[in-house]
């Protein structure tokens, strides 16, 4: 699989909304959740980061392997 691969983005991009979701539920705190008081700046700054490393990640990933898919490992298969 090759980072010019449709299939390959696809699956990195995925990777990288959920990894943005999780960094931003992780800046705002799952259980004092108050709109009003959030920085939405700030989440919105650690969800960007959290997706960028994600897709950084998913394309380092792809240059130390030779694997069919966005991962070290072989969990999971893009063929």
């Amino acid at each position: 699989m090759s980072i010019y691969s449709r299939t390959f983005w696809q699956a990195a991009g995925e990777r990288a909304i959920k990894t943005a979701a999780q960094s931003a539920i992780l800046v705002i705190g799952a259980d004092q959740f108050d709109a009003l008081a959030v920085s939405w700046g700030e989440v919105g700054g650690f969800a960007l980061g959290g997706l960028i490393l994600s897709l950084l990640t998913s394309v380092g990933s792809d240059a130390l392997t030779s694997q069919a898919g966005p991962s070290l490992t072989n969990s999971e298969r893009l063929d």
